[in-house]
């Protein structure tokens, strides 16, 4: 019971972590996600670098999910319980509340939280980004964790596809690819990114299930435990 209890405390502290400082870093810069300039790349870095520095840091504890896309993705590719598995997101979700409410609370301001929106109003291509950003993402987490030996590097390339994916699209929907990141953000700021969150909450999910079923297929028998 008490490693359990680790293992959600760590992942409510690294959820808050990545909303406090990447998301507090497009605050900061200023990013909008309208022109690629260099608020864009600090952004998407910043992402990158909170997952390097928690897996370097919760990893060994409870595999560094933060994102309930990921924790669905290792649910449905049996990596893990059902009852962990709600767990990390209560916990994921309570952290990112977290981090938003201390964002908010440092900014003075709501107007902006680095909070996702649609693109152009358009709700099914905004779905359809974030599943194929959320697919890319959790394809590339199930690869390089399939493999003990992938250990001490899996954190910085799990970290860089983090902003691979960032960099494409923040444009678009300012790239959630993680249900919690996106609600805590919309719960503060409200309007039209709380409306419109369902989208972020329901595109990361669809695409972590689609990479795990797609992973299992295309690794078969052949992956190693």
């Amino acid at each position: 019971m008490m490693q359990s209890i680790k293992k959600y405390l760590a992942e409510f502290i690294g959820t808050l972590v990545l909303v406090l400082f990447a998301c507090g870093t497009a605050v900061v810069v200023g990013c909008d996600g309208s022109n690629p300039n260099a608020s864009y790349f600090m952004t998407a870095l910043a992402f990158g670098l909170v997952i390097v520095a928690m897996a370097y840091s919760i990893g060994n504890i409870s595999g560094c999910h933060i994102n309930p896309a990921v924790s669905i993705a290792m649910l449905v590719s049996k990596r893990m319980s059902l009852t962990d598995f709600c767990g990390y997101v209560i916990a994921q979700f309570l952290g990112a509340i977290a981090g938003a409410g201390i964002l908010y609370a440092i900014s003075g301001q709501n107007a902006s939280l680095g909070q996702n929106g649609l693109y152009n109003d358009d709700i099914l291509v905004s779905l359809i980004v974030e599943i194929i950003l959320t697919f890319v993402f959790v394809l590339a987490i199930l690869g390089v964790t399939s493999k003990t030996e992938n250990s001490h590097v899996a954190g910085i390339v799990i970290g860089l596809t983090l902003t691979l994916v960032h960099i494409f699209g923040i444009h678009f929907t300012g790239t959630s690819v993680n249900p919690a990141r996106s609600f805590g953000p919309a719960l503060f700021v409200g309007g039209a990114a709380l409306s419109n969150v369902w989208v972020f909450l329901a595109a990361p999910l669809i695409g972590g299930v689609l990479a795990a079923l797609c992973y299992g297929f295309l690794a078969g028998k052949k992956e190693e435990k």
